[in-house]
């Protein structure tokens, strides 16, 4: 899950980097019974019904088969469930595996939202850069170029990016883009001040763009020790969009800083599908000595083993926060917080580390925390209670 790919497919939907924890699953044939569904359908299920029976229809027609992706996309990162990423790819079969130079542009980018799910990065960046040869005005192709480069840690490369957009996307995905990279290299409070600016003089923004932007802010001001006006903008954003799994997860994240466990128990409870939120909810009950929290760290344990076996490798972020903080294996914990900061690089991924340096007394990951402070100059007063982090 990562704030930094919580970025908007510009004309139709959400994007996925980790709100959606686990390798999509792809149906062996169209025919494969991926669940049963009660018989009346809620409003959403319909939409996606109505949407299959489009591509049933016409299987080749390309806007059907992106119109689809997209919006199984946006459901992966509603709910956090890996699988809609998996039908999301089984919509562009008849292009997935066309050569980079022959793909249709707009299964290039859809094709690079799902490669980032995955973290493979490289081959997203691929294929977004084939697009901006082709065109160099696609808006989206640079948002998520953007958000990717921002979750590797090449913040002027991602900052490059962003800059792209003006002209080509609104001002508030514009803005919303730039503070994301200035609020962890050095420029934290002055992007905030200009993103909550720019927010409050667009009321008439999409409620997505609304929520991403509020959700930053959220976390920005958390970064800054501004705990009042965070809560603010996270109600705000929840008050927009209030399934987001990622803005629940990082909103109870805040909670239980804030030592709110019994708050993260019930926002959590029903959305225990989702492996990051019951992380969360796990912590949660942990901290108020429910009953409940024995089980709920065997059931997570239990998905993180089956994810291992599968050769899964993208919740390492969580599994060493739960190695950490439910295990109480800081060893194992530093390993695998190790393992993830050498492929992402984003504030909570800064923050497993230098907690699991502190813990388990790795000189290795203490110097990695202490090297990445120095050159991304990123301000969180989060990491100013965690021994060791800002040593010289």
């Amino acid at each position: 899950m990562s704030a930094r790919c919580y970025a908007p497919l510009l004309l139709a939907a959400l994007a996925v980097c980790h709100s959606a924890r686990a390798e999509p699953y792809l149906p062996a044939s169209g025919a494969q019974v991926l669940e049963r569904l009660p018989a009346r359908l809620d409003p959403v299920q319909r939409e996606l019904a109505r949407l299959r029976a489009d591509l049933a229809a016409s299987p080749a027609d390309l806007a059907r088969a992106t119109a689809l992706a997209q919006r199984y996309i946006e459901q992966a990162r509603r709910d956090g469930d890996p699988r809609y990423l998996g039908y999301a790819q089984a919509a562009l079969a008849p292009w997935w595996n066309q050569p980079r130079t022959a793909a249709p542009a707009e299964v290039l980018v859809l094709r690079a939202t799902l490669a980032q799910s995955t973290h493979d990065f490289g081959a997203a960046l691929a294929d977004l850069d084939e697009v901006l040869r082709r065109d160099g005005a696609n808006a989206q192709a640079w948002l998520t170029r953007a958000t990717i480069l921002l979750v590797t840690g090449d913040y002027p490369a991602a900052r490059a990016s962003c800059a792209r957009l003006l002209g080509r996307a609104p001002d508030l995905v514009l803005q919303t883009c730039l503070a994301s990279v200035g609020s962890v290299s050095g420029q934290a409070r002055a992007s905030y001040r200009n993103l909550q600016r720019i927010l409050a003089a667009r009321p008439d923004a999409a409620v997505p763009l609304r929520a991403w932007a509020a959700t930053l802010l959220g976390e920005m001001a958390e970064r800054l020790g501004e705990h009042g006006a965070a809560e603010a903008h996270f109600r705000t954003a929840m008050q927009a969009d209030p399934e987001d799994s990622y803005l629940q997860a990082a909103y109870a994240d805040f909670l239980l800083e804030r030592g709110r466990a019994p708050e993260v128990a019930r926002l959590l409870a029903a959305r225990t599908a989702n492996d990051a939120l019951l992380l969360r909810h796990a912590l949660a009950l942990q901290a108020t000595r429910s009953p409940q929290a024995a089980q709920q760290r065997a059931v997570l344990r239990a998905r993180f083993e089956a994810a291992r076996r599968r050769g899964d490798t993208v919740h390492r972020r969580e599994e060493a926060r739960f190695a950490l903080e439910l295990a109480g294996d800081p060893r194992e914990a530093v390993r695998l917080a190790k393992l993830n900061w050498a492929v992402q690089k984003e504030p909570a991924d800064l923050r497993i580390l230098a907690k699991a340096a502190a813990a388990s007394g790795d000189a290795d990951a203490a110097r990695l925390v202490r090297d990445w402070l120095r050159r991304s100059r990123i301000e969180d007063r989060l990491l100013d209670a965690v021994p060791g982090a800002r040593a010289a």
